[in-house]
């Protein structure tokens, strides 16, 4: 041990508790970033489960230009050819086949225009979680039975219920008039008003049917393992399609691009946040940067006399540096061991936001958020917090390199 480090040592133990309480605040700093980092990435996490789950899958195979302009007739000709490609995927968990049109749907004399979505009864419960959000009645039934899932908002408009008889008008892929009758088999509700109000939901077969769309579909939904494969399993399927006869029509669309409006969301509140945590930090670094401009002054003329003795001023700035150092890696790893503790406990409890429910409902988010520890919450919360109450450790270090002797020892500065 250097003689720096062990006088910085010494001196760090003079006033104890004034270094224990610095100690704490930025302990108190580390363990309040880390937790909140971790808050966010976690709420991040499932925001983007429960949307990529309820919407749109972790990738898309759709024909090129239908994300601009979803046209009836731009589809995903014969998808069952698609299927091996797209299990083979690196992280592959599941996949379904959804068509997308628009049509006036009435029930008795009232008129109301909807989104249409057919999907597979047998694949779509691996994908999303529309089977468990029927409320009234039951799921749709495999085949082309003229039967249909009603959202709870477009039923009470309606006035319809399980049973009950709907007329569906609407354009065919071919242009013809698509025209039909359904029976509703179930009501369900996700939670999000926008979509419950809006949305009939048909059997695929019987989707193509009624829209003359043949064997194509508009999108082949593909769920994975977790986000860190999507970019690699993205890059391989348009490889592997650019080779298929007929793929150069198609696109592979990754969840970031099929849902723009919520990384924008998510950007927006990790900015609102890094300015809350640079304020905190801010704060910490006044009260570390007061503490070391004390002790300057109150050992003044300790440090007139080192330097009347021959101590070189640059020597004088490193120890203090040094005790600056040993407060601030002190602060940060007993930050770094609570706030760990702190954000596993709830890890495992969660933190239920009863206030918020009915707004969380409206994203199709659950009302209990889980935190989530990892790495990059641990190292940017601590590396923060060490490297700016570090740096404000500089000036007070640069007025004990100015220190004079004969002023340390008399009057001051």
């Amino acid at each position: 041990m250097s003689i720096e480090l062990k006088m910085a040592v010494r001196n760090v133990s003079r006033n104890r508790r004034r270094s224990v309480m610095t100690v704490l605040a930025v302990a108190f700093a580390t363990t309040l970033l880390i937790f909140m980092l971790s808050w966010q990435l976690g709420s991040y996490a499932t925001m983007i489960d429960a949307t990529v789950r309820f919407q749109s899958g972790h990738l898309q195979i759709q024909a090129r230009g239908y994300r601009e302009r979803m046209e009836v007739f731009r589809v995903v000709p014969s998808p069952g050819r698609l299927l091996p490609l797209v299990e083979s995927l690196p992280g592959y968990r599941a996949s379904t086949f959804r068509g997308n049109a628009f049509a006036l749907v009435s029930a008795s004399e009232r008129t109301y225009g909807c989104a249409v979505i057919g999907v597979d009864p047998a694949r779509e419960g691996t994908v999303s979680p529309l089977p468990t959000l029927v409320r009234e009645g039951e799921f749709l039934r495999s085949g082309s039975a003229p039967e249909a899932l009603v959202g709870a908002l477009l039923a009470k408009n309606l006035r319809v219920g399980v049973g009950d008889e709907l007329i569906l008008l609407g354009q065919g892929r071919d242009g013809s008039v698509a025209a039909t009758a359904v029976t509703v088999r179930g009501i369900f509700r996700s939670g999000q008003d926008s979509f419950d109000r809006s949305t009939l939901i048909l059997p695929l077969r019987f989707f193509q049917e009624t829209f003359s769309m043949g064997d194509s579909v508009h999108q082949v939904i593909i769920l994975l393992d977790s986000l860190s494969v999507v970019k690699e399993a993205k890059k391989r399927l348009q490889g592997e399609l650019s080779r298929l006869q007929g793929g150069e029509k198609l696109v592979v669309l990754d969840w970031i691009e099929l849902l723009p409006g919520l990384v924008d969301a998510i950007k927006m509140d990790l900015s609102s946040g890094f300015i809350f945590y640079i304020i905190l930090i801010v704060v910490v670094a006044f009260s570390i940067m007061n503490t070391f401009l004390m002790a300057v002054f109150e050992r003044k003329k300790e440090f007139g006399i080192l330097v009347a003795v021959g101590v070189r001023p640059g020597r004088l700035a490193k120890v203090l540096l040094l005790e600056s150092f040993t407060i601030t890696g002190l602060g940060v790893l007993l930050g770094i061991l609570m706030g760990s503790a702190v954000t596993l406990y709830f890890q495992s409890r969660g933190i239920e936001i009863r206030g918020a429910a009915e707004l969380l409902r409206q994203f199709g988010l659950p009302t209990r958020m889980y935190p989530r520890l990892s790495p990059v919450s641990v190292a940017v919360g601590s590396g923060l917090v060490f490297l700016i109450t570090f740096i404000t450790a500089l000036y007070p270090a640069g007025l004990a390199m100015k220190i004079k002797p004969v002023e340390a020892m008399g009057k001051g500065f």
